[in-house]
């Protein structure tokens, strides 16, 4: 192997190998970045934030979602309660993770709905797409139904 040829000041012209060894070495350190930025960019004064009102006796914090509309001529109502443990803290990754107990119904028949690990939702109508409320999965759900009506809800048979 020649070594790398000098310019005609007497410099020399870094090789190839140490050009591609540079660049994948910057490319490693931004994209590390980019995926640890979100952990830590957060919000100092979240953590200053009071915490939503607790439930009654519970000990417990409660985020609610809760709506009652006509959309294209079908009544959609819900209510999505996310019941976060007592002694939690203040922090939105626990309410993503706790379980949320919720309940759509179009036009009074109850429509299956289940959270995603990132906290958006999805229906047995739309289940190829996700949604990041309650209401944009009814709505979603009401437009693929069209002028169909939900099943009643199966008899369970032990």
């Amino acid at each position: 192997m020649s070594p790398t040829p000098a310019k005609p000041g007497g410099t020399r012209i870094p090789s190839r190998r140490a050009v591609l060894r540079g660049a994948f070495t910057a490319a490693v350190v931004t994209g590390t970045a980019g995926a640890l930025l979100p952990l830590l960019d957060r919000d100092p004064a979240a953590a200053d934030r009071p915490a939503p009102a607790p439930g009654p006796g519970s000990g417990s914090r409660a985020t609610t979602e809760e709506f009652a509309e006509m959309y294209r001529g079908r009544e959609i109502r819900g209510t999505g309660t996310v019941v976060v443990p007592a002694g939690a803290p203040a922090d939105d990754r626990v309410a993503v993770a706790a379980e949320p107990v919720t309940e759509i119904r179009i036009d009074g028949r109850p429509l299956h709905v289940m959270r995603r690990a990132d906290g958006t939702y999805l229906s047995d109508v739309r289940h190829y797409e996700s949604y990041p409320t309650l209401l944009e999965t009814a709505r979603a759900a009401v437009d693929e139904l069209g002028t169909a009506r939900l099943a009643p809800p199966a008899a369970h048979h032990m």
